[in-house]
């Protein structure tokens, strides 16, 4: 059965991996060919508040960053083959096996090789994408020494939460007997709890600034707004955006007392007070409405099902040949699942997409009862203009990537419950 099972994963993984490679880069064909199209045309219900230079350019933007995302997929197919049936993963765990190191040190230093190579390899495509797209069209505010620290910073966290985590999920898959996964999964479960409580006073903090929000008119505004949702929150703060990049944002993070209230300074400089509430009452029906609750439950019901799969396929010895592992670990099944499941789990964007763009209709609707509409357009269509995104996305291709719905759909609606006829 061995050479069988070989042969077949080896035939799967090699359909899945290209079927969804070309998929995408069909996808992204479509959406450079559909922006192009429409690149000098405002639709109507814009034309008086987006001009048909800042249409362009957004047109331009989306289409220089699809092209460019093509490098980003021939790299990825190329890189997943490599590593596996190229022989790669084979090779770099030969090279530390030699090192005579026990078998858990082994595989956290394997591990942590591998992810060091790619972060190297796709290194200059994050640099271009910062300091060529980005600069291009007048977003980038990264100084270099800015960008290098980041690095280093991202490293040393890597090191300091990512090893420990490494060392108990590999002891824990080779002490735990058949159930491995499950003690696994609540370990990665109660990592990720603890990290996202931790975020905003420890981590966050590493590479932004954060400053209590000073306008105390805005500040009242806000706080009244917090009353009417029955949100309590450590602060509100505003955090140095500009020093990175010219987009503007605006997010709550952490939960339990380490819940906070982020604006970038970059929206604050761009937005209306009554603006800025809106769009706070939209993160904040998010909130309100579970949406959170539910993603953090369907993330650990998908891991759970994905460890499941793996504590199942990690025993079988044609799971490691059928991709280019003559032997068999712990770790190498880790590193192999990682390669393996992104072409199958392709297939689910459109509903993971979906399920999204339905959150933003719903908290769009909850910030509605707690503001004014008009003001969330309003914010909305400036956020486009600013951000240069593109009115136009292609159906299909948005199906797929956008968690947020189209402009033109999502102003139309929010326009039925301002009971507007233009922006």
């Amino acid at each position: 059965m061995s050479g069988l099972a070989m042969n077949t994963l080896t035939l799967v993984f090699i359909i899945a991996l290209t079927t969804s490679a070309v998929m995408r880069a069909w996808l992204t064909a479509r959406q450079i060919r559909y922006v192009g199209l429409h690149r000098n045309t405002v639709p109507e219900a814009f034309i008086a508040c987006i001009g048909p230079t800042a249409h362009r350019k957004a047109a331009d933007y989306a289409i220089t960053k699809s092209r460019f995302s093509l490098i980003g997929l021939a790299l990825d197919l190329m890189l997943a083959l490599l590593w596996t049936l190229g022989g790669g993963l084979a090779f770099l765990d030969a090279a530390w096996q030699h090192a005579g190191l026990n078998l858990l040190n082994t595989g956290v230093l394997v591990i942590a090789s591998y992810a060091l190579i790619n972060a190297l390899i796709e290194l200059p495509l994050s640099v271009y994408a910062t300091f060529g797209i980005e600069a291009r069209f007048g977003f980038n505010r990264t100084r270099v020494k800015t960008y290098v620290l980041d690095l280093l910073k991202l490293m040393l966290l890597a090191a300091i939460l990512g090893v420990p985590l490494l060392f108990a999920a590999l002891w824990l898959m080779s002490r735990s007997g058949q159930l491995w996964w499950l003690y696994v999964w609540m370990l990665w479960l109660s990592f990720s709890l603890i990290l996202t409580w931790v975020y905003p006073v420890l981590i966050a903090p590493w590479f932004n600034k954060f400053s209590p929000l000073a306008d105390a008119a805005l500040k009242q505004r806000i706080e009244l707004l917090l009353q009417r949702c029955g949100f309590t929150s450590r602060g509100i703060f505003v955090m140095d955006g500009s020093t990175r990049s010219a987009h503007g944002n605006a997010y709550f993070t952490g939960y339990g007392h380490n819940k906070r209230i982020v604006f970038f300074d970059t929206l604050m400089d761009k937005l209306m007070p009554e603006e800025i509430e809106a769009v706070l009452a939209h993160e904040l029906g998010h909130f309100r409405l579970k949406h959170v609750i539910q993603r953090l439950a369907v993330t650990a019901l998908l891991s759970l099902v994905g460890l499941g799969i793996l504590g199942w396929l990690a025993g079988s010895a044609w799971f490691y040949h059928g991709l280019g592992v003559p032997h068999p670990s712990a770790y190498m099944a880790l590193l192999l699942f990682t390669l393996l499941a992104p072409p199958f789990l392709f297939l689910l964007e459109p509903l993971s997409s979906a399920w999204s763009r339905r959150h933003e209709f719903q908290a769009d609707a909850y910030a509605s009862r707690q503001t004014d509409a008009t003001a969330l357009i309003h914010a909305l269509v400036k956020l486009y203009r600013d951000n240069a995104t593109t009115l136009t996305p292609d159906p299909l291709h948005s199906a797929f990537h956008d968690s947020h719905p189209p402009a033109l759909l999502r102003i139309a609606r929010l326009q039925k419950l301002a009971g507007m006829a233009s922006p």
